[in-house]
């Protein structure tokens, strides 16, 4: 909310009204103050962030880790004399004497369960029940952090009931109970990512928000990166010790976070708590906290009128009652819908691509690292809309170019599809980005909740799409491709948030149209 009058007050020393005169002296308005605060970059600041945005490593993990848990094992004849036994055989036709797993039978669910004879419905119910779970927490969810919990303590949170429910999971005696788990994981982790990237930035000045949100999504490559060598070191083993191990790491994680991550001054701004914002903002940047407390005295009358009216779901209320915040949201929320249906569609369905699913996975998942740069240099270049709008439109061309082709011309296919994958990555990349970017302090955090609400959504036709995919080669990509090419042009009624300031409050946001002098955040 700005204020008419300057932030800056007058000292009551000579000592104060010398380090006042080195800051800036117009500052006008919440946001400013943050800004001129956090400006620098220091490596307070950079530990903070990244502390926060290894969330994401555990979120790869455990988004991707049925690839493996859930995976059907393949499987040998028992006498090569036996002519009713060949590889070509469906093993629920033979006797059992007369076939067996490669492995060990608790490598997989559907081993350890007996459910290679189950029907589609009954093996995808876990992959299709966690995810069902992040589409309900994140509505649950979405509004704690904005309003009475905050970013810190629903990650700290989120993290630690996903790794619990994982360890839980360990111990499934059945498929129900097994789904039932991961249900719960799901629930947990819906706003792990949310909070993950709108925290980090929140920590550090607008120029620099692009690259820490950069480096949360690069993590979370890394969580699906490791999952392959370690599943492949623990494919002797069972599955169970897969949960075991990447639970472990979350729990850690959660302990580390409560630890050595601070809340942030931002939204603590917005709820009022002036005192507690100026403490965690002198850890993190205290070159200025000598004159900070200066300006926050001056803003909290103002700031105490605001944090009155936040209850739990005011965000949630703003993000629907305000027309201009509505309309961006239900275009965020059309792009994250087909960017993450073909994006995870990907990634679950590397088992369809003919080879090994070790290397399929390490293959698409290596195309995202560099993904990032690509992404970082284009939106500096191009701007968030025209690179969005680029990588939607050539996503869906290779993608149903590949349908079209990859029996044909296997090679050929196979490029489409790294190159078309690559360029979904892309998408997704810049739609976190932009998406914190168009967004105000007040409702960030609902807004990027819904944003992966509607991805959710979209991530629940994969396990369909993908089991029609065995029958129907080449449905998967042509649903894919479509769905990205048509969901990437809601990109054009998107405004260009590359040379425009994001404000602080919606009321802000609202005067900021009128100026035609926004800051740039590059």
């Amino acid at each position: 909310m700005s204020s008419s009058t300057p932030l800056l007050l007058t000292p009551e020393s000579s000592s104060e009204q010398e380090t006042l005169s080195e800051a800036a002296p117009n500052l006008q308005s919440l946001d400013e103050l943050v800004e001129w605060c956090l400006g620098g970059f220091e490596w307070t600041q950079f530990f903070q962030a990244m502390t926060v945005s290894a969330a994401w490593f555990i979120d790869g993990q455990q988004a991707i880790i049925s690839d493996f848990t859930d995976a059907e094992p393949t499987w040998h004849c028992t006498s090569v004399a036996n002519t009713t036994c060949s590889l070509s055989s469906n093993a629920c036709d033979l006797p059992a004497s007369q076939w067996a797993w490669d492995g060990p039978s608790d490598n997989s669910i559907i081993s350890d369960w007996a459910l290679e004879c189950a029907s589609s419905f009954v093996t995808g119910l876990p992959t299709s029940y966690f995810y069902l779970g992040c589409l309900l927490g994140g509505f649950i969810f979405a509004t704690l952090a904005d309003s009475s919990l905050g970013r810190k303590n629903l990650l700290l949170m989120s993290c630690l009931v996903m790794s619990l429910a994982a360890f839980a999971t360990a111990f499934s005696a059945n498929i129900w109970m097994y789904s039932g788990l991961r249900l719960v994981s799901g629930l947990a982790r819906a706003s792990i990512g949310t909070c993950a990237i709108v925290l980090a930035t929140e920590m550090v000045g607008e120029k620099w928000q692009r690259f820490i949100g950069m480096m949360g999504l690069f993590m979370e490559t890394l969580g699906m990166l490791s999952l392959a060598p370690i599943a492949y070191a623990l494919r002797a083993a069972s599955w169970r010790n897969l949960y075991l191990t990447t639970s472990l790491l979350g729990i850690v994680y959660s302990a580390l976070v409560y630890f050595f991550s601070s809340e942030s001054p931002r939204w603590l701004l917005t709820q009022g708590r002036e005192m507690e914002a100026v403490a965690v903002l002198g850890r993190i940047a205290p070159k200025r906290h000598n004159s900070l407390k200066c300006y926050v005295s001056s803003l909290a009358p103002t700031l105490k009128e605001d944090s009155s009216k936040v209850s739990l779901y005011s965000s949630m209320k703003d993000l629907f009652k305000t027309r201009r915040a509505l309309k961006l949201l239900l275009n965020v929320m059309v792009l994250g819908f087909g960017s993450a249906m073909m994006y995870y569609g990907v990634l679950l369905g590397v088992g369809n691509f003919g080879y090994s699913i070790y290397l399929g996975l390490t293959l698409n998942g290596l195309l995202i690292i560099p993904s990032y740069f690509t992404s970082y240099f284009l939106m500096d270049q191009l701007g968030r809309k025209k690179t969005l709008l680029g990588s939607t439109t050539l996503s869906s061309v290779l993608s149903i170019a590949y349908a079209l082709v990859r029996s044909e011309l296997k090679s050929a296919g196979m490029v489409m599809e790294l190159a078309s994958f690559f360029c979904a990555c892309m998408a997704g990349n810049v739609l976190f980005i932009y998406t914190v970017e168009l967004f105000p302090t007040r409702m960030r955090n609902s807004a990027t909740s819904m944003m992966r609400q509607s991805m959710i959504l979209g991530i629940l036709f994969d396990p369909i799409l993908i089991s029609a995919g065995r029958r129907i080669r080449f449905l998967t990509f042509l649903v894919f491709g479509l769905a990205i090419g048509l969901c990437g042009a809601a990109v054009i009624f998107l405004p260009e948030t590359r040379v425009v300031r994001v404000s602080d409050m919606m009321d802000e946001e609202d005067q900021g149209t009128n100026n035609a002098n926004g800051r740039s955040i590059n």
